[in-house]
């Protein structure tokens, strides 16, 4: 592939750059995108166009889409029907729920959703949003317990969607001729993915107190606890003021069983039943069921006639615009890395470096680098797997053995920290989106935390590397 060297880590890096002056993240991925679109020499106008087109084209980008078209509409009628209300009421009235309760329970919750790094984050954030906020816990730190039992835990379920993926790009490489022998290498791989072992370890030290917060999250927690601001001043969530308008008709009575917990049902239902019966949870089909349930009950209850309904599920996917606008713009920024070849040469740089000693603590810093600059995991596997797998088994003597186990498990945890802390990444925006936090203030507060596990796990890496 042709790259434009160093040329080509200028989109990403402008976009994070200045994400991190402004704390607008709108203009500062949209200056990335221009900035790429100038690098390749094309009209700024034209190349816009063009660029938004191939991108937002795009069928995973539509269907990101359309789950958060679908959530905003099913907190919309949650919001018209009472539900968070009377959740929130049962949690902290009757049963006296702690901050530390409802930090522990947000993160309970997101690894019980285990087969979903898309559904996890909206449906912890949904769900423990106006607990945490009764509990003057800040939309950071929900959208860090949110975003660390997502991708994350991910990673360290060999036959969950991940675990598969790899395993199919495994197929052909070497010895690993088909795909049992790749999920076998995956299920290998278990022993050394430090860095979702790790981030889940941290995240609950930290959800039951016996670990600090430190940094911009501790500036976050002291401002929701001491002055009862879960979002800072000036901050944007990705969940708009456009819901606190919805209330529920006069003298009605939301019931806990019909508005909340047979929609948290039907959606988690859904999801695991398509995730057991195809080995994909369907998704967008949970939310859709669920918002057609809402819509039903509410409609034949009289909680609104069918124009109400239109015009609160209107209200709903306005609330996610922010989000979806964003989202648009890190799909293009992505399309613009991979047409100047960011990571090819990323790759370029490192690959005399490796040796049998570095090979797991490069194989992670390179994949972590380009899942951050790029924003996503997958496509970081779909790249290093076929350049340092051969390497592994070079060594291995073409055996599939732990030098090939600790090689898969640094590509999937060096994918996964990109995946996990960029602002470019979807992942990213969904946590946002979910606990209705700005997510340049998830992006500043999270990252901290994500880079001391990483540390960890390159002395891990490099520790592994001299033993095996």
């Amino acid at each position: 592939m042709e790259t434009y060297g160093f040329l080509s880590l200028v989109p990403a890096i402008t976009a994070v750059v200045l994400a991190f002056i402004t704390r607008e993240a709108l203009f500062s991925i949209f200056c990335g995108v221009i900035a790429g679109i100038v690098i390749t020499g094309q009209n700024p106008l034209f190349g816009l166009s063009s660029i938004l087109q191939n991108s937002l084209g795009d069928p995973s980008f539509m269907w990101v889409v359309a789950i958060e078209v679908f959530i905003g509409i099913m907190v919309a009628f949650f919001q018209k029907s009472g539900a968070v209300y009377s959740v929130s009421e049962l949690l902290n009235v009757k049963m006296k729920i702690t901050a530390r309760a409802a930090k522990v329970l947000s993160a309970l919750i997101g690894i019980f959703i285990f087969f979903s790094d898309y559904f996890s984050p909206l449906f912890v954030g949904n769900v423990m949003r106006p607990i945490t906020d009764k509990a003057k816990i800040s939309r950071e730190k929900l959208a860090f317990y949110c975003h660390c039992t997502s991708s994350p835990k991910c990673i360290l379920i060999p036959w969950a969607a991940w675990g598969v993926y790899v395993a199919g790009l495994l197929v052909g490489i070497g010895t690993i001729a088909n795909a049992d022998v790749g999920m076998r290498a995956v299920v290998g791989s278990m022993k050394y993915q430090f860095y979702g072992v790790l981030t889940i370890l941290f995240v609950f030290l930290n959800a039951l107190g016996w670990l600090p917060d430190f940094g911009p999250m501790r500036k976050a927690e002291r401002r929701a606890r001491e002055q009862g601001k879960v979002i800072a001043d000036g901050d944007t969530p990705m969940l708009s003021a456009e819901l606190d308008e919805i209330k529920p008709p006069e003298n009605w009575k939301p019931s806990v069983f019909l508005h909340f917990l047979m929609p948290a049902f039907i959606v988690v239902a859904v999801a695991i039943w398509t995730w057991l019966s195809t080995g994909s949870a369907k998704v967008l089909e949970a939310f859709m069921m669920a918002v057609f349930y809402q819509a039903i009950i509410l409609l034949i209850q009289r909680a609104f006639s069918i124009q109400e309904m239109v015009a609160t599920a209107v209200k709903g996917i306005k609330s996610v615009m922010w989000a979806v606008l964003i989202l648009a713009l890190a799909y293009a920024i992505n399309s613009i890395s991979k047409t100047l070849g960011t990571s090819t040469y990323v790759i370029s740089l490192v690959k005399e470096w490796i040796t049998p000693s570095t090979l797991f603590v490069l194989t992670f810093v390179v994949s972590a680098f380009m899942s951050f600059f790029t924003g996503t995991s997958w496509g970081v596997y779909a790249i290093m797997i076929p350049i340092v797998i051969p390497l592994a088994l070079d060594l291995s003597g073409g055996a599939i053995d732990n030098i090939v186990f600790a090689t898969v498990a640094a590509v999937m945890g060096g994918g996964c920290f990109g995946d996990h802390c960029s602002p470019l990444s979807d992942t990213t925006i969904l946590s946002s989106l979910g606990a209705g936090s700005d997510l340049i203030a998830h992006v500043k507060t999270q990252l901290p935390y994500a880079l001391i596990v990483a540390i960890i796990c390159c002395a891990l890496y490099l520790m592994v590397g001299y033993l095996i």
